[in-house]
Protein backbone atom coordinates (compact mmCIF):
# COMPACT_ATOMS: atom_id res chain seq x y z
CA UNK A 1 0.00 0.00 0.00
CA UNK A 2 1.40 3.14 -0.52
CA UNK A 3 1.94 5.85 1.82
CA UNK A 4 0.36 9.03 2.03
CA UNK A 5 2.60 12.24 2.13
CA UNK A 6 -0.26 14.86 2.40
CA UNK A 7 0.91 18.59 1.32
CA UNK A 8 -2.54 20.14 0.63
CA UNK A 9 -3.04 21.85 4.10
CA UNK A 10 -4.17 25.25 2.33
CA UNK A 11 -7.00 23.11 0.36
CA UNK A 12 -8.03 21.50 4.22
CA UNK A 13 -6.09 20.39 6.89
CA UNK A 14 -6.51 17.15 8.24
CA UNK A 15 -9.35 17.29 11.73
CA UNK A 16 -7.70 17.26 15.06
CA UNK A 17 -8.48 14.72 17.25
CA UNK A 18 -9.01 17.32 19.84
CA UNK A 19 -11.53 19.10 17.46
CA UNK A 20 -13.25 15.88 16.95
CA UNK A 21 -13.57 15.33 20.77
CA UNK A 22 -14.87 18.50 21.46
CA UNK A 23 -17.55 18.69 18.77
CA UNK A 24 -18.55 14.29 19.69
CA UNK A 25 -21.33 15.94 22.71
CA UNK A 26 -23.29 18.02 19.86
CA UNK A 27 -23.15 15.62 17.16
CA UNK A 28 -25.84 13.08 18.39
CA UNK A 29 -29.04 12.99 20.62
CA UNK A 30 -30.65 16.28 21.92
CA UNK A 31 -28.79 19.65 20.84
CA UNK A 32 -31.03 22.06 21.90
CA UNK A 33 -31.70 24.95 19.78
CA UNK A 34 -29.91 27.85 21.23
CA UNK A 35 -32.53 30.38 21.29
CA UNK A 36 -34.87 28.19 22.88
CA UNK A 37 -35.36 28.44 27.09
CA UNK A 38 -35.37 25.31 28.53
CA UNK A 39 -32.78 23.50 30.00
CA UNK A 40 -31.38 21.78 26.57
CA UNK A 41 -31.15 25.26 24.81
CA UNK A 42 -29.15 26.79 27.85
CA UNK A 43 -26.72 24.52 27.33
CA UNK A 44 -26.30 25.11 23.56
CA UNK A 45 -26.51 28.57 24.13
CA UNK A 46 -23.67 28.34 26.24
CA UNK A 47 -21.52 26.37 24.39
CA UNK A 48 -22.22 28.34 21.43
CA UNK A 49 -21.15 31.61 23.93
CA UNK A 50 -17.98 30.09 24.97
CA UNK A 51 -16.97 29.11 21.62
CA UNK A 52 -17.47 33.17 20.15
CA UNK A 53 -15.46 33.51 23.31
CA UNK A 54 -12.49 31.76 21.96
CA UNK A 55 -13.01 32.78 18.41
CA UNK A 56 -12.92 36.40 19.27
CA UNK A 57 -9.59 36.17 21.17
CA UNK A 58 -8.45 34.33 18.37
CA UNK A 59 -8.32 37.12 16.46
CA UNK A 60 -8.44 40.20 19.15
CA UNK A 61 -11.79 41.72 18.88
CA UNK A 62 -14.71 41.14 21.53
CA UNK A 63 -17.13 38.29 21.77
CA UNK A 64 -20.27 40.50 20.49
CA UNK A 65 -17.59 41.39 16.96
CA UNK A 66 -18.30 37.24 16.00
CA UNK A 67 -20.84 36.09 13.70
CA UNK A 68 -20.75 32.45 13.30
CA UNK A 69 -20.87 31.61 9.07
CA UNK A 70 -20.68 28.57 6.83
CA UNK A 71 -16.99 29.15 6.26
CA UNK A 72 -14.54 31.15 4.97
CA UNK A 73 -16.71 32.08 1.43
CA UNK A 74 -19.91 33.29 3.36
CA UNK A 75 -17.96 35.22 5.42
CA UNK A 76 -16.66 37.02 2.91
CA UNK A 77 -19.87 37.31 0.79
CA UNK A 78 -21.12 38.51 4.01
CA UNK A 79 -18.57 41.52 4.55
CA UNK A 80 -18.32 42.38 0.97
CA UNK A 81 -22.54 42.33 -0.05
CA UNK A 82 -23.63 42.90 3.68
CA UNK A 83 -21.18 46.44 3.18
CA UNK A 84 -21.81 47.11 0.28
CA UNK A 85 -25.89 46.38 0.15
CA UNK A 86 -25.96 49.06 3.13
CA UNK A 87 -23.61 51.37 1.47
CA UNK A 88 -25.67 52.14 -1.50
CA UNK A 89 -28.61 52.67 0.22
CA UNK A 90 -27.17 55.94 1.52
CA UNK A 91 -24.79 56.98 -1.38
CA UNK A 92 -25.27 57.53 -4.90
CA UNK A 93 -22.21 55.71 -6.02
CA UNK A 94 -20.41 52.42 -4.32
CA UNK A 95 -17.51 50.63 -5.13
CA UNK A 96 -15.82 47.79 -3.94
CA UNK A 97 -11.98 47.89 -3.97
CA UNK A 98 -10.14 44.77 -3.91
CA UNK A 99 -6.67 43.30 -5.02
CA UNK A 100 -6.08 41.32 -8.23
CA UNK A 101 -5.14 38.57 -5.91
CA UNK A 102 -7.78 37.87 -3.64
CA UNK A 103 -9.59 34.48 -3.37
CA UNK A 104 -12.56 33.68 -5.33
CA UNK A 105 -14.93 33.83 -2.49
CA UNK A 106 -13.93 38.53 -2.39
CA UNK A 107 -13.59 38.56 -6.10
CA UNK A 108 -17.17 36.67 -7.22
CA UNK A 109 -19.32 38.86 -4.28
CA UNK A 110 -17.60 41.75 -5.40
CA UNK A 111 -18.48 41.04 -9.04
CA UNK A 112 -21.87 39.81 -8.15
CA UNK A 113 -22.58 42.85 -6.98
CA UNK A 114 -21.65 45.25 -9.81
CA UNK A 115 -23.43 42.65 -11.70
CA UNK A 116 -26.97 42.96 -10.10
CA UNK A 117 -26.37 46.85 -9.26
CA UNK A 118 -25.90 49.89 -11.71
CA UNK A 119 -24.32 51.62 -9.15
CA UNK A 120 -21.39 49.33 -7.94
CA UNK A 121 -18.18 49.28 -9.46
CA UNK A 122 -15.41 47.09 -8.57
CA UNK A 123 -11.98 48.92 -8.26
CA UNK A 124 -9.09 46.13 -8.79
CA UNK A 125 -5.80 46.99 -7.01
CA UNK A 126 -2.30 46.10 -8.75
CA UNK A 127 0.38 43.65 -7.17
CA UNK A 128 4.27 43.68 -8.06
CA UNK A 129 5.90 40.80 -9.21
CA UNK A 130 6.02 39.19 -5.64
CA UNK A 131 2.09 39.35 -5.17
CA UNK A 132 2.56 42.32 -2.98
CA UNK A 133 -0.09 45.16 -3.02
CA UNK A 134 1.32 48.02 -4.51
CA UNK A 135 0.61 50.93 -2.29
CA UNK A 136 0.40 53.88 -4.82
CA UNK A 137 -2.47 51.84 -7.29
CA UNK A 138 -4.55 51.52 -3.50
CA UNK A 139 -4.39 55.26 -3.13
CA UNK A 140 -5.46 55.66 -6.54
CA UNK A 141 -8.56 53.45 -6.16
CA UNK A 142 -9.62 55.53 -2.62
CA UNK A 143 -11.76 58.47 -2.42
CA UNK A 144 -15.71 58.46 -0.79
CA UNK A 145 -17.33 56.68 -2.90
CA UNK A 146 -15.85 53.31 -1.56
CA UNK A 147 -18.23 50.95 0.34
CA UNK A 148 -15.40 48.62 1.94
CA UNK A 149 -11.62 47.89 1.43
CA UNK A 150 -10.60 44.05 1.16
CA UNK A 151 -7.12 43.16 0.80
CA UNK A 152 -6.36 39.12 2.56
CA UNK A 153 -3.68 38.70 5.04
CA UNK A 154 -1.97 35.80 2.96
CA UNK A 155 -2.69 34.69 -0.20
CA UNK A 156 -3.63 30.99 -0.28
CA UNK A 157 -1.68 30.18 -4.07
CA UNK A 158 1.39 32.05 -2.36
CA UNK A 159 1.61 32.10 1.08
CA UNK A 160 3.23 35.97 0.43
CA UNK A 161 1.79 38.02 2.97
CA UNK A 162 0.16 41.61 2.80
CA UNK A 163 0.87 44.93 4.30
CA UNK A 164 -2.34 45.40 6.40
CA UNK A 165 -1.70 48.29 8.60
CA UNK A 166 -0.35 50.32 5.65
CA UNK A 167 -3.59 49.79 3.83
CA UNK A 168 -5.79 50.52 6.93
CA UNK A 169 -4.20 54.10 7.30
CA UNK A 170 -5.03 54.79 3.84
CA UNK A 171 -8.50 53.67 3.83
CA UNK A 172 -9.05 55.63 7.54
CA UNK A 173 -7.36 58.50 5.96
CA UNK A 174 -10.49 59.36 3.47
CA UNK A 175 -12.82 61.84 4.89
CA UNK A 176 -14.82 59.89 7.50
CA UNK A 177 -13.02 56.90 6.82
CA UNK A 178 -13.43 53.50 4.60
CA UNK A 179 -14.38 50.17 6.05
CA UNK A 180 -11.82 47.63 5.45
CA UNK A 181 -12.10 43.51 5.87
CA UNK A 182 -9.25 40.97 5.06
CA UNK A 183 -9.62 37.40 4.13
CA UNK A 184 -7.44 35.97 6.81
CA UNK A 185 -8.13 31.98 5.63
CA UNK A 186 -4.60 31.44 4.87
CA UNK A 187 -3.22 33.12 7.65
CA UNK A 188 -4.86 31.50 10.54
CA UNK A 189 -3.29 28.93 10.80
CA UNK A 190 0.93 30.70 10.86
CA UNK A 191 0.25 34.15 11.95
CA UNK A 192 -0.76 36.37 15.33
CA UNK A 193 -3.93 37.81 13.80
CA UNK A 194 -4.95 40.15 17.05
CA UNK A 195 -1.48 41.82 15.83
CA UNK A 196 -1.42 41.27 12.24
CA UNK A 197 -5.01 42.11 11.42
CA UNK A 198 -5.65 44.67 14.23
CA UNK A 199 -6.15 47.84 12.07
CA UNK A 200 -8.49 46.01 10.07
CA UNK A 201 -12.21 46.48 10.68
CA UNK A 202 -13.85 43.08 9.88
CA UNK A 203 -11.71 39.65 9.60
CA UNK A 204 -12.68 36.66 7.98
CA UNK A 205 -11.52 33.20 8.90
CA UNK A 206 -12.86 29.28 8.46
CA UNK A 207 -12.25 25.94 10.42
CA UNK A 208 -11.40 23.46 8.14
CA UNK A 209 -8.11 24.97 7.09
CA UNK A 210 -6.96 24.85 11.13
CA UNK A 211 -8.34 21.50 11.37
CA UNK A 212 -11.63 22.29 12.41
CA UNK A 213 -14.89 21.27 10.48
CA UNK A 214 -15.86 22.15 7.15
CA UNK A 215 -18.74 24.41 6.92
CA UNK A 216 -17.60 26.30 10.01
CA UNK A 217 -16.38 29.99 10.20
CA UNK A 218 -16.70 33.51 11.36
CA UNK A 219 -17.02 36.96 10.29
CA UNK A 220 -15.64 39.17 12.62
CA UNK A 221 -16.10 43.14 13.15
CA UNK A 222 -14.24 45.31 15.94
CA UNK A 223 -16.52 47.27 16.22
CA UNK A 224 -20.15 47.56 15.41
CA UNK A 225 -20.13 48.67 11.29
CA UNK A 226 -23.62 48.93 9.57
CA UNK A 227 -24.05 45.44 7.68
CA UNK A 228 -26.97 44.04 6.19
CA UNK A 229 -27.43 40.48 6.41
CA UNK A 230 -28.00 38.40 3.41
CA UNK A 231 -30.19 35.51 5.39
CA UNK A 232 -32.32 37.54 7.40
CA UNK A 233 -34.85 35.63 9.47
CA UNK A 234 -34.81 34.48 13.48
CA UNK A 235 -32.65 37.31 14.46
CA UNK A 236 -29.97 35.23 15.52
CA UNK A 237 -25.81 36.38 15.59
CA UNK A 238 -27.34 40.07 16.47
CA UNK A 239 -29.68 39.99 13.26
CA UNK A 240 -26.66 39.70 10.88
CA UNK A 241 -27.08 35.95 9.98
CA UNK A 242 -30.76 34.07 10.35
CA UNK A 243 -31.20 30.82 10.59
CA UNK A 244 -30.42 28.01 13.86
CA UNK A 245 -26.72 28.06 14.41
CA UNK A 246 -24.79 24.61 14.27
CA UNK A 247 -23.15 24.13 17.80
CA UNK A 248 -21.05 21.64 17.22
CA UNK A 249 -19.70 23.73 13.97
CA UNK A 250 -19.09 26.61 16.28
CA UNK A 251 -17.49 24.29 19.19
CA UNK A 252 -14.74 22.38 16.53
CA UNK A 253 -14.02 26.15 14.82
CA UNK A 254 -13.63 27.60 18.72
CA UNK A 255 -11.10 24.13 19.57
CA UNK A 256 -9.12 24.51 16.25
CA UNK A 257 -8.27 27.83 17.57
CA UNK A 258 -7.54 26.93 20.74
CA UNK A 259 -4.88 24.21 19.50
CA UNK A 260 -2.99 26.75 17.02
CA UNK A 261 -2.74 29.69 19.84
CA UNK A 262 -1.06 27.03 22.01
CA UNK A 263 1.28 25.26 19.20
CA UNK A 264 1.95 28.55 17.36
CA UNK A 265 5.64 28.93 18.27
CA UNK A 266 6.52 25.61 17.95
CA UNK A 267 4.33 24.97 14.75
CA UNK A 268 6.00 27.84 13.46
CA UNK A 269 9.75 27.02 14.74
CA UNK A 270 9.26 23.74 12.73
CA UNK A 271 7.45 24.48 9.66
CA UNK A 272 9.96 27.32 8.78
CA UNK A 273 13.09 25.05 8.90
CA UNK A 274 10.68 22.81 6.26
CA UNK A 275 10.25 25.69 4.23
CA UNK A 276 13.85 26.38 3.67
CA UNK A 277 14.76 22.90 3.43
CA UNK A 278 12.13 22.30 0.65
CA UNK A 279 12.54 25.57 -1.52
CA UNK A 280 16.17 24.79 -1.09
CA UNK A 281 15.49 21.33 -2.64
CA UNK A 282 13.11 22.40 -5.47
CA UNK A 283 15.19 25.04 -6.10
CA UNK A 284 18.15 22.01 -7.55
CA UNK A 285 15.55 20.61 -9.73
CA UNK A 286 15.61 21.62 -13.83
CA UNK A 287 13.08 24.63 -14.66
CA UNK A 288 12.06 25.10 -11.32
CA UNK A 289 11.84 28.28 -10.04
CA UNK A 290 10.41 29.17 -6.06
CA UNK A 291 8.09 31.67 -6.41
CA UNK A 292 7.96 35.29 -4.52
CA UNK A 293 11.52 34.34 -3.18
CA UNK A 294 12.64 37.07 -0.51
CA UNK A 295 9.60 38.48 0.73
CA UNK A 296 7.07 37.71 3.83
CA UNK A 297 5.31 34.87 3.63
CA UNK A 298 3.95 31.95 5.87
CA UNK A 299 5.77 29.07 6.84
CA UNK A 300 3.60 26.38 5.55
CA UNK A 301 3.42 27.21 1.81
CA UNK A 302 5.94 26.47 -0.62
CA UNK A 303 5.05 27.75 -4.45
CA UNK A 304 7.19 27.25 -7.31
CA UNK A 305 6.55 26.66 -10.88
CA UNK A 306 8.11 24.12 -13.57
CA UNK A 307 9.77 25.02 -17.34
CA UNK A 308 8.13 22.46 -19.90
CA UNK A 309 5.98 20.64 -17.44
CA UNK A 310 2.21 20.92 -17.13
CA UNK A 311 0.62 21.20 -13.80
CA UNK A 312 -1.66 18.41 -14.23
CA UNK A 313 0.66 15.44 -14.85
CA UNK A 314 3.24 17.03 -12.58
CA UNK A 315 0.30 16.18 -9.35
CA UNK A 316 -1.10 13.01 -11.24
CA UNK A 317 2.60 11.32 -10.86
CA UNK A 318 2.82 12.73 -7.42
CA UNK A 319 -0.64 11.10 -6.83
CA UNK A 320 0.46 7.81 -7.84
CA UNK A 321 2.97 8.18 -5.24
CA UNK A 322 1.12 8.85 -2.49
CA UNK A 323 1.67 13.03 -2.49
CA UNK A 324 -1.25 14.89 -2.27
CA UNK A 325 -0.67 18.72 -3.32
CA UNK A 326 -2.56 20.89 -6.02
CA UNK A 327 -2.06 23.68 -8.29
CA UNK A 328 -3.49 26.54 -6.91
CA UNK A 329 -6.66 27.17 -5.29
CA UNK A 330 -8.61 24.59 -4.38
CA UNK A 331 -11.65 26.12 -4.60
CA UNK A 332 -10.52 26.21 -8.79
CA UNK A 333 -11.84 23.24 -11.27
CA UNK A 334 -8.92 21.96 -12.00
CA UNK A 335 -5.29 22.44 -12.23
CA UNK A 336 -5.38 23.47 -15.74
CA UNK A 337 -7.12 26.37 -14.77
CA UNK A 338 -5.19 29.47 -15.41
CA UNK A 339 -4.20 31.15 -12.12
CA UNK A 340 -5.45 34.69 -11.98
CA UNK A 341 -3.03 35.00 -8.92
CA UNK A 342 -0.08 34.53 -11.10
CA UNK A 343 -1.19 36.28 -13.61
CA UNK A 344 -1.73 39.77 -11.65
CA UNK A 345 2.16 39.21 -10.58
CA UNK A 346 3.13 39.47 -14.55
CA UNK A 347 3.99 35.32 -14.78
CA UNK A 348 3.76 34.07 -18.17
CA UNK A 349 1.19 31.98 -18.77
CA UNK A 350 3.77 29.40 -20.29
CA UNK A 351 5.35 29.61 -16.53
CA UNK A 352 2.11 29.36 -14.67
CA UNK A 353 0.88 26.17 -16.42
CA UNK A 354 3.97 24.74 -14.77
CA UNK A 355 2.57 25.70 -10.64
CA UNK A 356 2.92 23.91 -7.81
CA UNK A 357 1.39 24.48 -4.44
CA UNK A 358 3.09 22.17 -1.73
CA UNK A 359 1.13 23.02 2.04
CA UNK A 360 2.12 21.65 5.02
CA UNK A 361 0.55 22.00 8.73
CA UNK A 362 1.02 21.20 12.29
CA UNK A 363 1.03 17.27 11.34
CA UNK A 364 3.80 17.58 8.95
CA UNK A 365 7.11 15.55 9.55
CA UNK A 366 11.05 15.70 8.90
CA UNK A 367 10.11 12.00 7.67
CA UNK A 368 7.41 13.44 5.14
CA UNK A 369 9.20 16.64 4.02
CA UNK A 370 12.16 14.25 3.01
CA UNK A 371 10.13 11.57 1.22
CA UNK A 372 8.48 14.52 -0.99
CA UNK A 373 11.92 15.92 -1.97
CA UNK A 374 12.49 12.36 -3.04
CA UNK A 375 9.45 11.29 -4.71
CA UNK A 376 9.13 14.94 -6.43
CA UNK A 377 12.67 15.04 -7.75
CA UNK A 378 12.31 11.67 -9.73
CA UNK A 379 8.27 12.70 -10.79
CA UNK A 380 10.55 16.11 -12.34
CA UNK A 381 13.16 14.26 -13.91
CA UNK A 382 11.01 11.57 -15.18
CA UNK A 383 9.08 14.69 -17.10
CA UNK A 384 11.64 16.61 -17.93
CA UNK A 385 13.59 13.73 -19.46
CA UNK A 386 16.71 13.76 -17.76
CA UNK A 387 16.42 9.92 -16.86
Amino acid sequence: MTSQYYFDHAASAPRRDEVAAAMEPWLHGVVGNPSGSHHASRASRRAVEEARDEVAAFVGAAPGGVIFTGGGTESCQLAIAGATHHHRRTHDKSAIVISKIEHEAVIDAAELMAQDFDNVSVRYVDVDSDGVIDLDSLDRALDEDVAIVSVMTANNETGVTQPLDAVSAMAKAIPGGLLTHTDAVAAAPWLFLPIVTGSIDMVSICAHKIGGPVNSGALIMRDDFPLDALVPGGGQERGHRGGTVDVAACVGLAAATRLISEELTKTNERISEYQHRLSAALSFLPGCRITAPGVNKVPGTVHATFEGIASDELLFLLDQRGVCASAASSCSSGAALSSHVLAAMGMAPERAKGSLRLTMGAETTEDDVDALIEILSSVVYRLAGAV
